[in-house]
């Protein structure tokens, strides 16, 4: 049973310890009546199938077992054995909608649990040995069903980082580069409802070359504004390079493949502390979170960022500070037995199964690598301004950060600019401008000399020819550029926009386009490109 798409992508990973091989068959519904149930039976439909029931079908039959990750008094309606399991990091948000008062955690509330004295769940899984106290505190008469099954969503985060490379590729972290989640769970006090301005602020501050920036919103978030509301708001940093991570999964791939982890009191960001992950908050939740839970102490106790500050210098003195150990025992406090969690969970399930001569599985459940994230994403950047300088060694260290209209308040360096980029504001002024496409009309050569009295303001123009070379001209000088491949590495791709800005941070020290045949190499971080130019035959 689910009630959101949290819950329900939650209910999933779970219903997966239960194995068809077994002679299980399982079915799903919508429990209704959330505020955040847009869409649910049809997402069930697109996993599940015609395993998909409504409510009113599923209370008219008989099962051995319900599991449910939030759980309502209605679920008694059900006739099957309820096992509820938290949907998130253990029990620590106070809904008062929910549970009927200002103390109890979400989740482990009495009116949650109890209909007219007789308590409703079978089971009830705990994340942590603590939490039994909790539920005596909240709930006594409940404590007797409840039981320690870890955090199978967590076991199933920490197994996959043999994966990260891979998730990584996936979101385009390559080269050098390093990647940012920014994180926000749902309310007014999440990262996204104190600071709505900082995934453009945060992607217009890091240099694009240097740093990759994907964003994961609870689904709440989705569900209460909708998904187009939400891809209009993020227009703007999405055309600077944003990746937003879909609300269905992804999420904990991201997890696994970021570097930095900014958000809130959301369990993503608890489980990006809990692998280590650089964590800065930016909101803490504390007026919506019980005191003395462990996430409530995660607040208290995490590095905090100040969104109003030099967001690129925070970012690089959280990484020359970071020791896990700060957060071990507030981590431990909130996840227990992580890697027995498929087990124990598994385990339970199964007892519930047993009178009709399902037996639990000799093994205990192997943890799949958890699903490569699938970003919504734009064509990367049209528009970057550009700094840098000519090293004593020849070398040209470039640093570009995206240009988006409406939010550009300093002035760094020169604008290189796509020739198809629909910021005009910006190639009017711009030093490079460069053809991105590969297929197009005319030629490299004879678009470089065309567009050449066009741009008169620009000291260089770059018509790409395929991904690891591209055209360029410097002032009446035209050269045809090839990235040069490392011994036993791959080609290198070849940006027009990073190699223009190359070129004129060249030309603007004092060195000439000719003499670019002798190469070039250009640094971005921790990258190094090497770039090889040759002159025009006479032939052609």
């Amino acid at each position: 049973m689910v009630r959101t798409l949290t819950s329900a992508t939650r209910v999933l990973d779970i219903m997966g310890l239960l194995r068809a091989e077994d002679g299980i068959a399982k079915y799903y519904t919508v429990n209704p009546g959330s505020a955040f149930a847009d869409g649910l039976h049809e997402y069930l439909a697109s996993v599940a199938g015609q395993n998909v029931l409504t409510w009113k079908e599923a209370t008219r039959r008989s099962f051995q077992l319900a599991v449910a990750c939030a759980v309502h008094p209605s679920m008694r309606r059900l006739d099957a054995p309820l096992m509820v399991l938290p949907h998130g990091a253990g029990y620590n948000r106070l809904v008062s909608e929910s549970t009927g008062d200002a103390t109890s955690p979400a989740g482990l509330s009495r009116r949650e649990l109890v209909h007219r004295g007789k308590v409703i769940p079978a089971a009830i899984g705990l994340s942590h040995h603590d939490q039994f106290a909790t539920l005596f505190r909240t709930c006594p008469e409940a404590v007797p069903r409840a039981e320690m099954i870890g955090d199978w969503c967590y076991q199933r985060i920490k197994d996959s980082e043999a994966q990260r490379d891979w998730y990584r590729e996936r979101l385009g972290v390559a080269d050098g580069r390093r990647l940012v989640v920014i994180h926000s769970t749902w309310s007014e006090h999440s990262l996204l409802g104190q600071h709505p301005r900082l995934p453009l602020d945060l992607v217009t501050s890091l240099p694009a070359d240097e740093f990759a920036v994907a964003a994961v919103f609870h689904p709440n978030v989705w569900a209460r504004h909708s998904w187009p509301t939400v891809l209009e708001r993020l227009r703007k940093p999405m055309e600077a390079g944003l990746m937003v991570i879909p609300p269905q999964e992804g999420w904990r791939a991201a997890v696994v493949a970021s570097d930095w982890a900014i958000g809130d009191h959301g369990s993503t960001t608890f489980y990006s502390a809990a692998v280590e992950r650089v964590t800065l908050l930016a909101a803490t939740g504390s007026e919506e979170l019980d005191p003395a839970s462990p996430t409530a102490a995660f607040g208290r106790t995490a590095p905090r960022l100040d969104p109003e500050g030099d967001l690129y210098g925070q970012l690089l003195r959280a990484e020359r500070d970071h020791d896990p150990s700060v957060l071990r025992t507030v981590i431990d406090s909130q996840l227990a037995d992580v890697e027995k969690s498929g087990e124990l969970t598994q385990r339970r399930l199964y007892e519930f199964l047993s009178h009709r001569g399902v037996s639990l599985p000799r093994q205990p459940p192997d943890p799949a690598p958890v699903p490569p994230p699938e970003p919504e994403r734009n064509r990367p950047p049209s528009a970057y301004e550009v700094t840098g300088t000519v090293r004593a060694d020849g070398s040209v260290d470039v640093r570009r950060w995206p240009l988006v209209t409406g939010h550009h308040d300093q002035e760094r360096g020169f604008y290189a600019v796509a020739a198809e980029s629909p910021q005009t504001v910006w190639s009017q002024s711009a030093d490079v401008v460069a053809r991105t496409i590969a297929v197009g009309e005319p030629a490299p050569p004879e678009w470089c000399i065309r567009e050449a009295p066009k741009w008169p303001g620009a000291a260089v123009l770059v018509a790409r020819i395929d991904e690891a070379s591209a055209v360029v001209w410097q002032r009446g000088v035209l050269l045809e550029a090839r990235t040069v491949r490392p011994w036993g590495g791959r080609q290198p791709d070849l940006d027009p926009l990073l190699l223009g800005a190359a070129v004129n941070l060249w030309v603007m020290h004092g060195r000439s386009g000719a003499e670019l045949v002798k190469g070039l190499v250009v640094l971005t971080g921790q990258r190094t490109i090497r770039v090889a130019f040759t002159k025009p035959s006479l032939t052609a």
